[in-house]
């Protein structure tokens, strides 16, 4: 009993301590206030951990939660950034929260996606869960242009590990507007910045978590295809830059490479950093590694296509 009673003291700790971000830097806005087109009427009870990491789990109600600089200092470019954690957890707050602040530093506007995790038990699809998600967020920046004060014809997408494959399938998949949805707003990215990002879903090159989270225990070839990106991109795939570390054991470095090859054939502008050491999952860049160049680099990127001043 006592052991249940410190577990629930934690918990509340936790969900006030998250809250008080969200509280502290920024509106926070649900996507779907009447229920998301698909979903079941099952609502979790939304896990907020904290062990060196902020992560979220049990995600039933997807929210935006809007970072915006200082209007002197606005590009005008916005960035809906979408956490990674192999489609089980989010890793929201050094892949989430301190790059949107990162993005406000150099006067771009840093909107969070906590996206639903697949889950029989709230969605009806649980393959397109997270896209839907990924595709409503970039439609209502574009939709909330003015307010925010963002320019429609610049609001990219960047993702991490697996939410890097959720960033990578929104930015080569536009043309499926998944859930339904009728509005005409475009949900194509102006540009993509992928980083250590799962990007396949091939035996030997994806990460066979994300896989089996996303769409389960299958050898289904057309639904493995379909999620295996660098296979879907076309001359109308945003400008990329990617990110990546050959020492990465989560996320083999393959998966960068072949969706930049990919992007080649295209003569897509593009650009991709590969690191000697890092490993996986370390943000802005790991102490003693030349990981930590990256965020100057991309800024610099942003630059040179357009979407940064």
């Amino acid at each position: 009993m006592k052991i249940i009673f410190k577990l629930i003291i934690i918990t509340i700790i936790l969900t006030n301590s998250f809250n008080s971000i969200g509280q502290n830097s920024g509106d926070s806005l649900f996507l779907w206030p009447d229920g998301a087109p698909g979903s079941i009427d099952f609502e979790l009870n939304e896990i907020h951990q904290v062990n060196g990491i902020l992560r979220v789990r049990q995600v039933s109600q997807p929210t935006i939660q809007l970072f915006l600089p200082e209007k002197e200092k606005a590009t005008g470019a916005a960035v809906v950034i979408c956490p990674g954690g192999g489609y089980g957890i989010l890793a929201i707050d050094h892949e989430g929260f301190q790059i949107a602040k990162w993005l406000n530093s150099f006067g771009v506007a840093g909107i969070v996606l906590k996206y639903r995790l697949p889950d029989d038990r709230i969605m009806e699809d649980k393959t397109i869960g997270p896209l839907m998600d990924a595709q409503q967020a970039i439609r209502m920046v574009r939709q909330n242009a003015d307010k925010w004060n963002i320019d429609p014809e610049k609001v990219g997408i960047m993702g991490f590990s697996a939410g890097g494959h959720l960033a990578a399938t929104a930015g080569t998949h536009f043309n499926d507007i998944v859930g339904g949805i009728t509005d005409k707003t475009s949900v194509r990215p102006d540009f993509n910045i992928l980083i250590y990002p799962v990007v396949s879903f091939k035996e030997g090159v994806g990460h066979m978590g994300s896989r089996r989270n996303l769409i389960g225990q299958t050898n289904d070839f057309n639904l493995v295809s379909k999620y295996s990106n660098e296979l879907h991109i076309t001359e109308a795939t945003p400008p990329t830059f990617l990110v990546h570390s050959r020492d990465d054991k989560a996320v083999p470095v393959q998966n960068s490479i072949r969706f930049y090859e990919a992007l080649l054939k295209y003569d897509t502008p593009s650009e991709m950093h590969l690191y000697n050491k890092g490993g996986h999952g370390y943000g802005l860049g790991r102490e003693g590694t030349t990981t930590l160049s990256w965020p100057d680099r991309c800024a610099a990127w942003l630059k040179e296509i357009g979407m940064a001043e």
